[in-house]
């Protein structure tokens, strides 16, 4: 015959190590008859060691079959600091990338260099990404999160300061080399660190995002007053200012520690890692959806790279625009800052996948207007509604990465899908301006407009649902 059953209070059994049911006990209390089994006076319990209380609400914090994750407000407090220094960072990578448009035509005559040389700035700091992509891997094994986001920034804080001096075009083009590998290793440890989050991830990557573009909104507003005097260089000793304090704000907020010591202070636990013996390289490698992901950010940040970093040479040249037409490089990264946040509510409702179709067909028949359409005040307002709508497709893309990528890969997988992008940030550019040398600066629309057509039908290849396995 089996017992009767009896329940027996948890923290009673903690408080000590032996209890004593007698016969005033629960069992007494039961409606179900006596058992005829016979029972010693006591019943010895194996002891319990108390539970802490800290320990039991940590432990109440954890992710539990997709149950949310209650913080303390220290835990809060430190996840908002830690997502600030980030969007710093890529505050600071905007401002890079806006600052490159109104410089653009100064860096030419100040040379005496035509479009093919010039566009070796995009080339070499794609080559620094590159490197930085592929070392990302290695380094973030060995140095871990903290270490790495602080060896990137001293990267670029070095070659800002190369840059200053505006020294022989040679070493010129080398800084962008160094500002590439410095961008490419804190540009894949961020983005990788914002998609571990758990909480409103597609919020958190929005804003996440619309930081960059509030660098490039404002980056472009300083370089072109720079690019109208005589020490233009000195542009990026502001630069170099904003990589000060992203080098300083890293060391403090996140103390050159590993990616999991700093998740764990925000109360989001370590992802377990594969067993799987294979080098990451191959691991990463061997995902399909990691390079048809990257495929697609090669393109997009390629075509947003040549319409940020040409369209003022195109105002001007094409158009007859004056100095000021910098300030349209402003209205295009404008958009694309307020698109990534203005954006967010649709993206939910109608879905992120469509969303991004919808984003890219407009943005073509935009782009075909500012082809065909010879007016200033009307390609500057289709250029700001363009960086509108491309804003959210960079986000899409990376929240598609947390979902679809095994989350342990996810930092070297985002190192070599954002490489990529700064592969197309390059080449697009360079063949633009080797297209334009050629048939002159009027072909830069029906580039783009090609461009963004080949984006659009590698994203319908993109799968659709997740296919992740952690």
């Amino acid at each position: 015959m089996s017992l009767p059953a009896a329940r027996v209070d948890a923290q009673t059994v903690a408080g000590g190590a032996f209890i004593a049911l007698s016969s005033t006990s629960t069992r007494c209390a039961s409606p179900l008859p006596p058992s005829k089994l016979e029972y010693s006076e006591n019943i010895e319990l194996a002891p319990v060691a108390p539970v802490a209380s800290s320990e039991h609400h940590e432990s109440l914090g954890s992710d539990v079959q997709g149950v949310p994750q209650m913080k303390s407000k220290t835990q809060r407090f430190r996840g908002q600091m830690q997502f600030v220094a980030l969007c710093w960072f890529i505050y600071l990578e905007g401002w890079n990338d806006g600052s490159n448009g109104p410089l653009l035509p100064r860096i030419q005559r100040v040379y005496g260099v035509g479009y093919v040389v010039v566009s070796l700035i995009f080339v070499f700091a794609c080559l620094g990404f590159i490197t930085g992509a592929l070392s990302n891997v290695v380094l973030t094994e060995r140095l871990g999160f903290g270490k790495v986001m602080v060896l990137g920034s001293l990267f670029q804080v070095v070659a800002y300061s190369i840059e200053s001096f505006a020294p022989p075009f040679p070493v010129f083009v080398f800084a962008y080399f160094l500002n590439g590998i410095g961008l490419a290793l804190q540009n894949a440890q961020s983005v990788g660190y914002v998609a571990s989050f758990k909480e409103n991830a597609e919020t958190k990557m929005g804003v996440f995002m619309a930081a960059y573009g509030a660098g490039a909104l404002s980056s472009p507003l300083v370089a072109t007053q720079f690019s109208q005097l005589s020490r233009w260089s000195f542009h990026y000793l502001t630069s170099l200012g904003v990589a000060l304090i992203n080098t300083v704000v890293l060391i403090f907020v996140f103390r050159l520690k590993r990616q999991e010591e700093c998740l764990t202070e925000i109360g989001i636990s370590a992802e377990p890692r594969n067993a799987n013996e294979r080098s990451h390289f191959r691991q990463i490698f061997a995902l399909k959806d990691v390079h048809l992901l990257a495929s697609f950010v090669l393109i997009y940040v390629g075509a947003e790279v040549t319409i940020g970093g040409w369209i003022v040479t195109y105002i001007i040249d094409v158009r007859g625009g004056g100095p000021s037409s910098g300030y349209i490089s402003t209205g295009f990264f404008g958009g694309l800052m307020i698109g990534r946040v203005a954006l967010l509510r649709i993206n939910e409702k109608v879905g992120e996948r469509i969303a991004l179709f919808i984003y890219a067909i407009c943005a073509i028949i935009l782009e075909i207007i500012v082809w065909l359409v010879p007016s200033l005040v009307g390609d500057a307002v289709a250029v700001a509604i363009i960086g509108m709508l491309m804003g959210p497709m960079y986000p899409i893309a990376m929240n598609h990465c947390g979902r679809v990528l095994p989350r342990w890969l996810l930092t070297g997988s985002i190192g070599w899908i954002a490489g990529s992008g700064q592969a197309g940030s390059a080449l697009v550019p360079f063949m633009a301006g080797a297209i334009a040398s050629r048939a002159g600066l009027k072909t830069l629309q029906p580039v783009l407009v090609g461009i963004l057509s080949l984006m659009t039908m590698v994203w319908a290849l993109v799968p659709k649902s997740s296919r992740r396995h952690d």
